[in-house]
């Protein structure tokens, strides 16, 4: 729709005949949050296609070059943007740098400054195979061959995108879900997304929010054929971003059976793999099940960016055992490689094994060090919440909590979710909101915590500040308005969200608990500066 707008503004040279197709509804596929042609003035030096990727941008992107632009320093820029917003692990800094700079990282061998094969170096997709096939847990040792080696999982995307689909037709992804993967698909292979939509309610056979079931994803396959879209291909994130959702053995082999039903594509994203920092939950890779439905089907995802903290180094890997797609994506690495002396750097990483087959420092010092550190800072962020009274999903996967701001929301709609937003962004705090995910509730946001602790305590400071400014406004507003139930807009109460509920006008409480009392108390003494103005230091 927003190509069709920009081509009518005039752009010469331009025919996309070849690549219109029918429209998804617009409740499927909303491209209003990313572009806004009828507020642009069309470039005439690029094509139709070239305008509109100079005008796909959404909040995300906003508030990516704000913080750019303005990035909290602790001596250099005390009052800068604190980032929040940015899927990135910034805990492990210390223990990455002392690995990537020992001298077995430092080779040059002139076959690393020459063209690879362009899967990758066959060294590096040996280490990978091996890596996958201890940590997936792997019945069978993987192989090398069904490796490719590209610059980040974004590139994997678009590349599969591109050589699954034709130019028009669908992938099926449920939401919310990590809004980067739109522009992957669609910017080169102008491929769409079907949403499956989730919500926060706990219906039928649901047991926890948001979640993803057989009958919704046929629902939307079915509701997308009858529109004459065709869907060549299905989308799982896992563990799942923003969710932080771990799929059971059984979830996932019933979203395999479904696929295989429909003759449908999988793409598994395990980019967060070994962030699972709580003993509690278990992660299963689709690479660990003993048989796959549709093997020739099914294509997994992983890399370094996430689970090595290591977001600047671009390295993404795919595994497939289907040549045909091993090849076709092949041809696009061309684009998308990795140069020479970083291949042999990750592979030096994941070679890390000392005498046994156990990769010893990735286990024994890294991941034990990255665990722990992401599950104190999780903590520190998820009491600051149920001290604020704010509702938020309780997983153990990630580096995001999804957050129910729903009650500081009046009208409860997408326009208010990103004056919300944006007043984060002015208070120097950059979060995601639920639109950026395609989230079918206005109101919930995503929080990263793996962040160190003086950003994560001032980040979280000028958050409560936010909130407290917005709740006595709410306030103010309905002081003339009869007592409304404390339950509007609020999350489910249930096992898997945790819930502390707003503080209540005591002529509209028929009873205060002991809980709500004390969260008063701790929200009352958080929000002093009694602590700051009164130190120990001045004491003395």
């Amino acid at each position: 729709q927003a190509l069709s707008e920009i081509e009518g503004m005039g752009g010469k040279g331009s025919n996309l005949q070849e690549m219109r197709v029918r429209p998804l509804a617009k409740r499927r596929v909303d491209m209003h949050n990313f572009c806004s042609p009828s507020g642009f003035q069309r470039s005439p030096y690029l094509s139709a296609r070239g305008n509109f990727a100079n005008i796909f941008q959404g909040s995300t992107e906003e508030g990516y070059k704000a913080y750019h632009a303005d990035k909290y320093d602790e001596d250099k820029n005390p009052n800068g943007i604190i980032n929040f917003g940015t899927s990135e692990n910034k805990l492990c800094f210390d223990l990455m740098s002392k690995r990537l700079t020992q001298p077995d990282m430092n080779l040059m061998d002139p076959s690393l400054l020459q063209y690879p094969d362009w899967k990758g170096h066959l060294f590096l997709r040996e280490e990978v195979a091996r890596f996958l096939t201890y940590y997936c847990k792997a019945p069978a040792p993987l192989k090398a061959e069904n490796v490719i080696i590209l610059n980040g999982c974004g590139s994997l995307f678009s590349a599969l995108a591109t050589v699954l689909c034709d130019p028009g037709e669908a992938v099926l992804i449920a939401t919310p879900f990590y809004g980067g993967i739109t522009q992957s698909v669609f910017l080169y292979g102008n491929v769409k997304l079907v949403y499956v939509y989730l919500d926060s309610k706990v219906t039928g056979a649901s047991t926890r929010p948001f979640q993803l079931t057989v009958e919704k994803l046929e629902k939307a396959l079915q509701d997308a054929r009858a529109e004459g879209v065709i869907v060549r291909a299905l989308i799982l994130l896992n563990p799942q971003n923003p969710l932080g959702d771990i799929y059971s053995l059984s979830e996932l082999r019933d979203y395999l059976e479904f696929a295989k039903r429909h003759e449908l594509h999988v793409i598994v994203d395990e980019i967060y793999m070994l962030s699972v920092f709580d003993e509690s939950a278990t992660f299963h890779s689709v690479l660990g099940m003993d048989r796959l439905p549709d093997p020739q089907r099914t294509h997994v995802m992983w890399g370094i960016t996430k689970d090595f903290a290591v977001s600047g180094i671009r390295f993404g890997t795919l595994y497939t055992e289907n040549q045909d797609v091993a090849n076709a994506v092949a041809s696009l690495c061309y684009f998308h490689g990795v140069c020479g002396p970083v291949q042999h750097k990750v592979a030096q990483l994941l070679r890390d094994r000392g005498e046994s087959v156990v990769p010893y420092w990735i286990n024994q010092v890294y991941l034990r060090a990255n665990h722990a550190r992401l599950k104190a800072a999780h903590t520190y962020v998820t009491d600051e919440l149920k001290t604020l009274g704010v509702p938020f999903l309780n997983r153990n996967a990630g580096f995001f909590v999804w957050i129910d701001f729903r009650k500081y929301l009046k009208t409860g709609t997408f326009e208010e979710e990103l004056l919300l937003w944006k007043r984060f962004l002015d208070n120097k705090v950059l979060l995601s909101c639920g639109k950026a995910f395609e989230c079918s509730e206005p109101g919930w946001f995503r929080i990263i915590f793996a962040d160190k602790t003086h950003r994560l305590q001032l980040g979280m400071q000028r958050i409560r500040k936010v909130l407290e400014e917005r709740e006595q406004e709410i306030l103010a507003e309905e002081k003339e308005q009869p007592c409304q139930s404390d339950q509007d807009g609020k999350a489910d109460s249930t096992d898997e969200v945790i819930f502390v509920s707003r503080h209540q006008d005591p002529t509209c409480a028929s009873s205060s608990s002991l809980g709500d009392l004390i969260g008063l108390l701790q929200q009352q003494m958080r929000s002093s500066d009694w602590l700051q103005k009164n130190t120990a230091e001045q004491f003395a």
